[in-house]
């Protein structure tokens, strides 16, 4: 049995923990932010191919000081390392890929989550923001399995996993699996189709079911990773 974790996760953990249920042999595409840290916590042997927009198979961890390359970065412009048989291509082929089903799963970050797995991740929805919805559009409806990787709850204590999101949406019923610091979530319609109404909490940090259940605002079932 796995030992219950008794606090919150911290972004290490929390990348660790979405890199471990990435399938052996996948595709994937980390999102800007917090995503990219999925990539440090890859075992070299995960057989694991890492794609980004910006036009590269094949990408490595985050580069350290001594071998940052400064032609060699991710679509958030991070330095990265690359690995043996990485390849590089048109930003156009890149695309491509995404909006053809060549991509297993995508991490993405977000602002707002909804329960049937609407995502909003480009619009924060304040006067005079600058949107950036980068290529989020084409991977969370061209990916087979589009992840969240994000913190429950806002700053000042609000929560990103809504019934309905209330921002401008990126995707419509894109998103099956939420990770945050505080649970594992599957999101999405239930197996028969009908509109989840309840949090289905697969693994909780620190919390119990019925916390969760305060923070959200909303019933919570346990139900099986």
């Amino acid at each position: 049995m796995t030992a219950a974790v008794t606090a919150p996760l911290s972004k290490a953990q929390l990348a660790a923990r979405v890199a471990q249920d990435i399938p052996r042999g996948a595709y994937v595409n980390l999102g800007i932010g917090l995503p990219t840290l999925v990539a440090n916590h890859l075992a070299p042997d995960a057989g694991v191919t890492l794609h980004t927009e910006n036009g590269m198979l094949g990408m490595g961890p985050a580069a350290p000081a001594e071998l940052i390359d400064p032609d060699l970065v991710n679509a958030g412009k991070i330095p990265v390392t690359e690995l043996p048989g990485a390849a590089y291509f048109h930003q156009a082929d890149s695309f491509a890929m995404m909006r053809g089903g060549h991509i297993d799963v995508c991490v993405l970050g977000a602002f707002e989550v909804s329960l049937g797995g609407d995502l909003a991740n480009w619009s924060a929805g304040e006067p005079g923001a600058i949107p950036a919805v980068g290529g989020a559009m084409d991977l969370a409806v061209g990916a087979r399995d589009t992840w969240v990787m994000m913190n429950l709850l806002t700053k000042d204590g609000r929560p990103k996993l809504l019934p309905a999101c209330t921002l401008p949406l990126t995707g419509v019923g894109c998103v099956t699996r939420v990770y945050t610091d505080l649970a594992v979530i599957d999101v999405g319609p239930r197996a028969d189709g009908a509109h989840p109404v309840v949090v289905r909490a697969v693994q909780t940090f620190g919390i119990g079911l019925a916390e969760l259940g305060e923070l959200l605002g909303l019933p919570v079932e346990q139900v099986a990773p």
